[in-house]
């Protein structure tokens, strides 16, 4: 198991009642490949650079995970998929194998 950070954008147009189900889904989609989310710290509401799917602003969150590094591609294949999930960034932290 590796070290990760996955940094991902919400989609504005998710409301703030149910935020923290589409966070639970991420946190699902780790569960399921293997995974454990130790940590997942809400940025808030910040304007993008630029525009993505139309939208000016996101919800941003950073999540602390541990995780298979060959399941990694899968779960990024799922983020991409997701329609509230704007965009995502995961590195490797480095190595908790002695």
């Amino acid at each position: 198991m590796r070290n990760y950070e996955l940094v991902f954008i919400v989609s504005p147009e998710v409301t703030a009642e149910t935020l923290p189900t589409t966070v639970e889904k991420v946190s699902q989609m780790v569960s399921a490949r293997g995974g454990t989310v130790t940590e997942v710290k809400p940025w808030g509401k910040r304007r993008l650079a630029y525009p993505i799917k139309r939208f000016r602003e996101g919800n941003y969150f950073l999540a602390q995970l541990q995780m298979d590094p060959q399941k990694t591609s899968d779960l990024e294949s799922s983020l991409r998929i997701s329609e509230e999930i704007l965009r995502h960034l995961l590195v490797k932290l480095g190595d908790t194998e002695q």
